[in-house]
């Protein structure tokens, strides 16, 4: 038996959450002595996968394939785990693994649970614990059935090489293509800050406190002299002051960074939801009643324009010296 993670990739370049992937299934693996195994689709470097213990990647050749389709990508890793007898699958906590997990699991009649942050306790009673309730609550839940699916929550496990010998072979799946003209991609919005919000261990995020785009400025130059990614509120996203590629929260993309800095971000429900995987927030908001005060790490109760830039320039001085 083997296990078998789904390697994301972005243009050919592997994704992060690929590489914790593969850093919990060696993890695992070397419990059990099963081998790691990936697929993934027009993976241009797949040698990177090595470094993080995958001794074989499944590599799939096609145009059409590289837009993701939940029905047609969950056809390809079901008939990849039934030609390496995979009973244990991974797959991220993306948008795109999020709709394709369910299709997954009853096409594998796997046991699926979301939002997995630890390796299984042993390896006779599978039980893995897991977020719960907007990241509030733990749960620790058992899966009985002999296939198994877990989705892995972002930069919960971490990154750990552990280089093997690795090979990369050509698999062609027998995947029908007409799910394309059912579900169409009608237009694709990029992200235009330099990091990926998925990828990014730093990410600087702004709300309505900024009162208007003119002053985003001051976001992005904080996010550049920490190499971080930047983000907003759903407010500044519906008032397009930022594309809707930043909105973070619980109906936008949903983060786990290192370190989140929430600018003039009030902190709602909804916003919380979709940030409090970070392991440490940092919130500057010149309201000391704001609820985001009572989820963060760190508070800087102040003006945004006074102790931003302030921020920045003592940054720049620790980083020269």
């Amino acid at each position: 038996m083997s296990i078998l993670i789904y390697a994301e990739n972005q243009n050919g370049k592997i994704a992060k959450s690929a590489k914790e992937l593969a850093s919990y299934a060696k993890a695992y693996a070397d419990k059990t002595g099963q081998e790691v195994i990936a697929v993934g689709v027009e993976i241009n470097q797949p040698e990177e996968l090595y470094q993080y213990g995958v001794s074989k990647v499944l590599n799939v050749k096609n145009e059409t394939l590289k837009t993701f389709n939940a029905f047609a990508h969950a056809d390809l890793v079901t008939q990849a785990a039934l030609q390496t007898g995979a009973d244990l699958v991974l797959i991220s906590d993306s948008n795109d693994a999020v709709y394709m997990g369910p299709i997954l699991a009853a096409q594998l009649e796997a046991g699926y649970v979301s939002h997995v942050i630890s390796l299984p306790e042993d390896t006779e009673q599978f039980t893995v614990k897991r977020k719960v309730f907007s990241n509030k609550g733990i749960a620790y839940t058992e899966i009985l059935t002999d296939n198994k699916l877990l989705r892995i929550a972002k930069n919960s496990f971490g990154l750990y090489e552990s280089p093997v010998n690795g090979s990369t072979e050509n698999f062609v799946p027998e995947v029908d293509l007409s799910v394309y003209e059912t579900y169409k991609v009608v237009n694709v919005e990029k992200a235009t800050g330099k990091i990926s919000l998925t990828d990014a261990d730093i990410i600087v995020s702004g709300g309505r406190g900024l009162k208007g785009p003119e002053n985003w400025g001051m976001v992005e130059e904080l996010a550049e002299v920490l190499g971080a990614a930047t983000a907003c509120s759903k407010p500044v996203a519906d008032l397009g002051w930022r594309p809707h590629t930043e909105h973070v929260g619980q109906t936008g993309k949903q983060i786990a960074p290192n370190l989140y800095i929430a600018i003039g971000i009030s902190g709602a429900i909804q916003h919380l939801a979709g940030v409090n995987g970070s392991k440490n927030i940092v919130v500057i908001n010149n309201d000391p009643e704001a609820p985001f005060f009572k989820a963060a790490d760190y508070g800087v109760v102040g003006d945004a324009f006074e102790v931003v830039p302030q921020l920045i320039e003592k940054l720049k001085t620790f980083k020269n010296n």
